[in-house]
Parts: C-alpha cells; structure tokens; sequence
C-alpha cells in the first residue's frame, strides 16, 4: 500500500509542477517528475540545513513540488527550450 501511495503522490506533485511551468507530460511522466522531484527538494532542503520529505503532509508536499519545478527547469535548460 506504501508504494501505491508514493506513486499517487508523485503523480500529483509531477502534474502540478507540470502546471505551473506549462509543460505537459503523460501520466507516467508525472509519476516520475514527482518521485525524483521529491529526492531533489530533498536534497535541496537539507542543503540548507532544513529536512526535506518527511511523510504524506503539506511540508513534504511543498518539498517535492519545489523540486519537481527545479527539475523541469533543469530539463528545460539542458534542451535548450
């Protein structure tokens, strides 16, 4: 059940991200803008010393979109869009 739920809020977290920089992905790739989205603000946050996804709540929510926008601005700059 852990993993369906990480994956649901992956997808959430990728198509918001997906939104707000008007890029639009499939499904799957939501999914994945989400997961890795995660890990990056994660590892955002805790360079500047604070936690990063700590569980199903607004804060990690927060994180992950945060990355997941950092993310596709990165995609973005490597292709040249």
């Amino acid at each position: 059940m852990g993993i369906l739920l990480w994956v649901i809020f992956g997808a959430l977290v990728g198509w918001i991200a997906s939104a707000i920089m008007h890029s639009g992905e499939g499904v799957l790739m939501y999914i994945v803008i989400g997961i890795v989205g995660a890990i990056v603000g994660g590892w955002l946050m805790s360079f500047f010393g604070k936690t990063g996804v700590t569980g199903f709540n607004l804060y990690s929510f927060l994180v992950a979109l945060l990355g997941a926008i950092v993310l596709i601005a990165i995609v973005r700059a490597l292709r040249g869009v």
